[in-house]
């Protein structure tokens, strides 16, 4: 490894977080394996698809699941139908093992517990910057999904970046009309993201879609414990 990629020598990190003294913690974190490395921070996920629309060769994005815009697992199943080139590290409050497999399965290259230690942080980092996967050393991620589980997030993995955001605002109880307010389209475009999640999630009525997702963690924090 040269002495440039060591340094993070033209290395660009997005972290979406919305705690600074978290933000302030990851800097320091890849400050410790790479010096060089520039850093953006985003404060949500408004400030996150503003950084990926000016940014070019951004190399990783360190993802909180509980920041501004995002409801557990959207933000992941977003980032990584828009953008499946760009690698994806989750950080989070919880440990649970379930939460970290699930993650996994929708296309993160890593998941770091806000509870680590910094040179464990930058360690990670540095591991999915090398092309690794990386997940906590003591967590057993070895048990299997029951098959209707599995089955439901490979459904929700092919769900487009709109669709994400369609089927998050259905949990929250919006109307069809305030979604297509909110995404300044028409009624009849949302209608019709709608018919698509349901054929793809293979549900009947947007209730079933909202339960199926929210089962999955999509739509809401995965665990009490994820709270900070």
């Amino acid at each position: 490894m040269g002495d440039d990629v060591v340094q993070g020598q033209n290395t660009t990190i997005i972290i979406a977080d919305d705690h600074p003294l978290f933000r302030g913690a990851l800097r320091q974190a890849i400050g410790s394996v790479m010096p060089k490395a520039r850093v953006v921070e985003a404060n949500g996920m408004d400030d996150l698809n503003t950084a990926l629309g000016q940014e070019r060769d951004i190399d990783l994005i360190l993802l909180d699941l509980t920041m501004p815009g995002v409801q557990g697992f959207s933000g992941l199943l977003s980032l990584r139908a828009q953008h499946p080139e760009l690698p994806v590290v989750i950080v989070s409050a919880t440990e649970e093992a379930t939460v970290i497999r699930r993650a996994m399965e929708f296309g993160a290259s890593g998941f770091i517990p806000k509870s680590i230690d910094i040179d464990s942080i930058g360690g990670a980092i540095e591991a999915v910057l090398a092309g690794d996967v990386w997940t906590p050393p003591d967590v057993d991620l070895s048990a299997a999904e029951d098959k209707e589980t599995a089955d439901l997030v490979r459904r929700l993995a092919t769900l487009t970046p709109q669709q994400v955001r369609v089927l998050t605002m259905l949990s929250e109880g919006l109307l069809n009309k305030q979604i297509a307010y909110e995404l300044s389209v028409s009624e009849a475009t949302v209608k019709a993201h709608v018919s698509a999640i349901l054929d793809k999630l293979g549900v009947d009525s947007r209730t079933q879609a909202v339960i199926a997702a929210s089962k999955i963690g999509v739509t809401q924090r995965p665990s009490p414990a994820s709270a900070d």
